[in-house]
């Protein structure tokens, strides 16, 4: 009886082990991928991180130690896009209308220049200015978030997949021990067809 019961649970443990490496496979094709179209995405936009003489030097001291260690690289990872979202496009738009964001400004404009001859006033063309810009400046630190998104997520597979091989192997060996275990059971038990 213990021999069958170690069969029937390590014929379990092989079949989870098929389970996980099957699940290690997927995980580890998501991360090449999600890397891949990160990076080729990001690498299309040809945005170069700052350097000393395009920025870096101006902004506070903890966006450019941020910043600092891609200074000048072509970005193409997720860490540069987060690291150029939050310390370099999110520090200039803060200067754009005292720290309001693009859905404020709009509100504002549309509040004070819905009136065709207000919207000539100088007041409603620097909203319009301010809009424009937050319009575009958030749009684009969104779109490289969502690329910061996606990597981790890629990387988040990864340690999966490691996680689903190390397991698969664990138990692989178990299996095969309890199998092993089961024979050796088998062969020291006493058959029904000895002689008494």
């Amino acid at each position: 009886m213990r021999a069958t019961l170690d069969r029937l649970i390590s014929i379990g443990g092989l079949l989870l082990a098929v389970v996980l490496l099957v699940a290690g496979g997927l995980l580890l094709w998501a991360n090449v991928f999600i890397t891949g179209e990160v990076h080729d995405q990001l690498a299309a936009q040809k945005i170069t991180m700052p350097t000393e003489d395009t920025g870096l030097a101006d902004l506070p001291a903890d966006d450019r130690a941020a910043l600092e260690p891609y200074a000048g690289q072509l970005m193409t990872t997720g860490n540069q896009a987060q690291a150029y979202a939050d310390h370099f496009i999110a520090v200039h738009l803060s200067g754009v209308a005292d720290g309001k964001t693009y859905s404020e400004v709009s509100g504002a404009y549309l509040a004070s220049c819905s009136d065709p001859t207000a919207a000539e006033s100088a007041d409603c063309q620097s909203l319009a200015g301010q809009k424009e810009t937050l319009f575009q400046g958030e749009t684009l630190r969104g779109l490289l978030l969502f690329g910061y998104a996606f990597a981790t997520m890629g990387t988040f597979a990864l340690y999966g997949a490691i996680v689903a091989f190390v397991a698969a192997v664990v138990l692989l060996v178990l299996a095969f021990l309890g199998l092993r275990h089961a024979r050796r059971i088998r062969e020291a038990s006493p058959t029904a067809e000895n002689p008494a």
